[in-house]
């Protein structure tokens, strides 16, 4: 029998994800998970686990073939942003060993990081977005031409940046001021008062169409994360949501961030990141199912096209646990 063991990187904190990766790989194939640090919960949730060099260490790379040489890996994931450039541009070297890298092209990984570029996308495209302002300068032109959105608090962000670091509310020009004069990384965002959602969904890799998704209505955020959300069906902004990904190419597990002015009674697209989202554990619960369907793809079969079929009013809660280790226990 094929053995189908898949690896993933930066394994984290993320446990529920590397659980429910052996609830469907059980008998299939092992689940292994790397990270950087000995201290990094979910490695204890795999069936084996590494400790490897930072992702910008010389000879990264090779460290992370020599894993799936030995474990004899099918596939190879991320669940960090940084990391996925990083995998995509080394996706031939992968698959010279049998590896399937299980993310999207590079372009699409680097346009997904640069959140002004992603931004000038969506509008290309004729996405609502939330308008963005590399300088104060540009900001306040707008400002002072009354153009919507242009206006305090705002946001702001790095440029490139993920898990919401170093972003702030910032409620006044003095404020804007220091922070972009200590940071040129940063960047300007409109602060939108709608609705926050999120959306899980997975593109078959392939026949390119999204296969599932998933739409949640965000009640907290904690860390970047969502903390508390419900299940919620909006068919017209799902089918739009599923044309998008398809018609940008993305590939595997995508993790989106929408608002909804219910005043308006429009959506805005705010963010994209080509990776699984903080909330999926809420996703899987409910029964949409990523790692299935990378089973299935790993076996050469396309999955079925999304009928987006979960039912709604599911909450999820999250709540901190611990991991109790000796120290003869911890992996080395």
């Amino acid at each position: 029998m094929d053995e189908y063991n898949i690896l993933i990187l930066a394994a984290g904190t993320r446990d529920k994800v590397i659980r429910a990766f052996r609830k469907e790989f059980a008998g299939q194939g092992l689940v292994i998970a790397a990270d950087a640090s000995p201290y990094a919960p979910a490695l204890y949730e795999a069936d084996k686990a590494y400790i490897v060099p930072r992702i910008d260490a010389p000879g990264y790379i090779d460290f992370i073939l020599e894993i799936c040489r030995k474990e004899k890996v099918r596939a190879v994931l991320t669940l960090i942003d940084p990391e996925l450039s990083l995998l995509a541009k080394n996706r031939a070297r992968f698959a010279e060993n049998g590896v399937t890298v299980i993310v999207s092209s590079y372009d699409l990984c680097e346009l997904s990081l640069d959140k002004y570029a992603m931004y000038e996308k969506l509008c290309a495209l004729g996405m609502p977005t939330a308008r963005c302002w590399l300088t104060k300068e540009a900001f306040d032109a707008d400002r002072e031409k009354g153009v919507p959105g242009a206006e305090y608090p705002v946001f702001v962000k790095p440029r490139k940046g993920s898990a919401s670091i170093e972003i702030n509310l910032v409620q006044n020009e003095e404020m804007l001021t220091a922070l972009l004069h200590a940071d040129s990384g940063l960047m300007i965002q409109e602060l939108m008062r709608g609705q926050e959602y999120g959306c899980d969904a997975y593109l078959d890799l392939i026949s390119g169409r999204c296969t599932s998704l998933f739409l949640k209505k965000k009640l907290r955020m904690r860390a970047g994360e969502t903390d508390k959300s419900v299940s919620v069906h909006e068919p017209a902004v799902m089918r739009r949501i599923a044309e998008f990904a398809e018609n940008m190419g993305f590939r595997g597990m995508i993790d989106l961030d929408l608002f909804h002015d219910e005043k308006e009674d429009l959506w805005y697209l705010s963010e994209v990141n080509p990776r699984f989202g903080g909330g999926y554990p809420h996703a899987f619960a409910c029964g949409v199912n990523f790692p299935a369907a990378i089973l299935n793809n790993l076996r050469g079969q396309e999955n079925s096209a999304a009928d987006f079929a979960y039912k709604d009013g599911v909450y999820m809660m999250k709540y901190n646990d611990i991991v109790i280790r000796s120290q003869e226990e911890l992996i080395k």
